[in-house]
């Protein structure tokens, strides 16, 4: 007797809600990462090129199996720039490593 396929459920394309400040996006130069048992947490900041001050432009919270899966997607993802438009430096950028607190 002949198997029949087995249907794979048809996948349905998810509606992705976003205003146009969204869109835009924002822009950082820094990204704080901390984490503890439960989550990661990604600050990514603003910071200004001619005084000691930044601005948090937004924050992220992951659970750490997603944030592994965001890291494995920027490995891809930087792979595949590098292929296409050579390698980049690696280390910090100029300047030393800012000593970020953050105020209200």
């Amino acid at each position: 007797m002949a198997e029949t396929p087995k249907q794979q459920p048809q996948q349905q394309q998810v509606q992705i809600k976003a205003d146009e400040k969204e869109l835009l996006g924002q822009y950082a130069n820094l990204v704080v990462v901390h984490h503890n048992a439960e989550e990661f947490t990604l600050n990514f900041i603003y910071l200004f090129p001619s005084v000691p001050q930044g601005k948090l432009v937004g924050s992220l919270i992951l659970s750490p199996a997603h944030a592994k899966r965001l890291a494995k997607a920027l490995q891809e993802n930087i792979a595949r720039f590098e292929a296409q438009f050579g390698t980049l430096p690696e280390g910090p950028g100029p300047g030393p490593e800012p000593n970020v607190g953050f105020v209200q």
